[in-house]
């Protein structure tokens, strides 16, 4: 089977899973879901279903017990509706992407406050002028924009330069 095709039957995997998790089921421990991802076997004979919780009161351990325990239903409802002739077991996964990016974003976020926060304190207290003095102005013709200050060669910091 060509990839196109396996990615084109996943995302529609990925889309009926959804509209079944959040339509047709009806356990409370399962709550609000979002299915992030399908990943099918080459032989699409299984298919892991990537999950996240979304504002659920519930671990995501027991959403996935939840989950598989409704495999059977979703897996027959997923083959009646893309009318596969032979319907792939599913395996809920725990997607930690979701979280792990959101960790690494408030690390970023702290090392740029951080940043801040030690250029501020680094920054002297008296503006000193970088700029040369502006030249006099001749009447009748327009004032004269200020150059913008030179930006300091960034290469002469780089190693073997």
């Amino acid at each position: 089977m060509t990839q196109a095709r396996n990615q084109r039957i996943e995302s529609e995997m990925q889309r009926v899973l959804a509209a079944l998790v959040a339509r047709e089921l009806k356990d409370p421990r399962v709550g609000n879901v979002t299915i992030t991802a399908v990943s099918a076997a080459a032989d699409m004979g299984s298919v892991r279903v990537f999950f996240t919780p979304f504002a659920s009161q519930q671990p995501p351990e027991q959403v996935r017990r939840a989950l598989n325990h409704a495999a059977g239903f979703l897996r027959g409802e997923l083959g009646r509706r893309l009318s596969l002739r032979h319907a792939p077991r599913l395996e809920f996964v725990f997607d930690e992407s979701v979280e792990g990016a959101a960790r690494i974003t408030s690390l970023i976020d702290r090392a740029v406050a951080g940043d801040r926060a030690g250029a501020a304190a680094a920054a002297p207290l008296e503006p000193h002028a970088a700029t040369a003095p502006a030249a006099p102005q001749r009447s009748g013709e327009p004032p004269a924009e200020a150059a913008p200050a030179a930006e300091p060669d960034s290469s002469a910091d780089l190693p073997g330069r």
